[in-house]
C-alpha cells in the first residue's frame, strides 16, 4: 500500500492518510490481519509528524477499521460488508448534502445538478447500477 500527501490539497494530512487506508481496506487491498507500518515508521516514510499519524490511526481505530494491539502494532480489522455499505452511504450522504448547499449558493436548478451529476458520473466516477 502507497500513501501520498500533499499540503496543496486543503484537506489535513490525517485525513488524507485515514482516507488512503480506509478506501484501501473497502478495495480489498488491506486485507484483516494486515499490519500497518507503524506510527513512527510512517511518519519517517511520509516526512510528517508522529502526531499526525498517530492522529490518523486513533481515528481509524475509532471507526472500527483497524485495532492497535499494545507493542505489536497496528492490525487491519475484518469488515462487516454491510456496515461498510451504511458507512459509505452516510459519506455520500454528506458530500451530497455539501453539493446542494453549494447548489444552492449559485442558484442552480435541480435540472442543472442533474446534468452536473451526469456529466460527472460519464467523465470516470461510474457507478456499478
Amino acid at each position: 500500500m502507497r500513501i501520498v500527501v500533499s499540503n496543496k490539497t486543503g484537506v489535513p494530512i490525517y485525513q488524507q492518510i485515514e482516507d488512503q487506508i480506509k478506501a484501501a481496506i473497502l478495495a480489498g487491498e488491506l486485507q484483516a490481519g494486515t499490519l500497518l507500518p507503524s506510527i513512527r515508521q510512517l511518519a519517517k516514510d511520509l516526512q510528517i509528524s508522529v502526531i499526525t499519524t498517530t492522529r490518523a490511526y486513533h481515528d481509524l481505530e475509532a471507526a472500527g477499521f483497524v485495532n492497535n494491539v499494545q507493542g505489536k502494532g497496528t492490525y487491519v480489522l475484518g469488515q462487516d460488508s454491510e456496515l461498510l455499505r451504511e458507512t459509505a452511504l452516510r459519506a455520500v450522504e454528506k458530500g451530497l448534502q455539501e453539493a446542494l448547499d453549494a447548489a444552492k449558493l449559485a442558484h442552480l436548478s435541480a435540472e442543472e445538478l442533474h446534468q452536473m451529476l451526469d456529466a460527472l458520473i460519464s467523465a470516470g466516477g461510474k457507478t456499478d447500477d
